[in-house]
């Protein structure tokens, strides 16, 4: 792993968006709250995000595209980036789990940042 990316952490909050889940229609919608940490001495700019998402149903969809919420954000050494995006499932359990592509624009050198597998869970979901 490149240095810098091990000093770039990611922390994730994930939540169920009942007023807009439809179960009879096997929607169910989730928010997710992502706080990119810089705590490199460097400023890295995010270029690219990569999702994998396993539904219930076992299907697992990709998802890449640039940036984040249509921002390809620079952050500062010691800063953060915090913004939230949302999930469609057809059942009301998933995983997520995925990748940053970032850019240490000091040494204009791109390295990936992992993003750990995290849950999505509707209401009284145990598995």
């Amino acid at each position: 792993m490149n240095e810098v990316a091990a000093d770039v952490q990611v922390e994730v909050e994930p939540a169920y968006q009942a007023g807009e889940s439809a179960p009879a229609e096997q929607r169910y919608v989730f928010s997710y709250t992502i706080t990119v940490h810089n705590r490199s001495g460097r400023s890295i700019q995010l270029l690219a995000r990569h999702w994998q998402i396993t539904q219930s149903s076992g299907k697992v969809q990709e998802v890449r595209g640039k940036g984040v919420v249509g921002q390809q954000p620079l952050i500062g050494p010691g800063q953060r980036f915090r913004y939230t995006s949302r999930a469609v499932l057809d059942g009301p359990v998933g995983v997520m789990e995925g990748s940053y592509t970032c850019l240490d624009t000091t040494e204009q050198r791109a390295f990936e940042v992992p993003i750990a597998a995290f849950r999505l869970a509707g209401p009284n979901q145990i598995h």
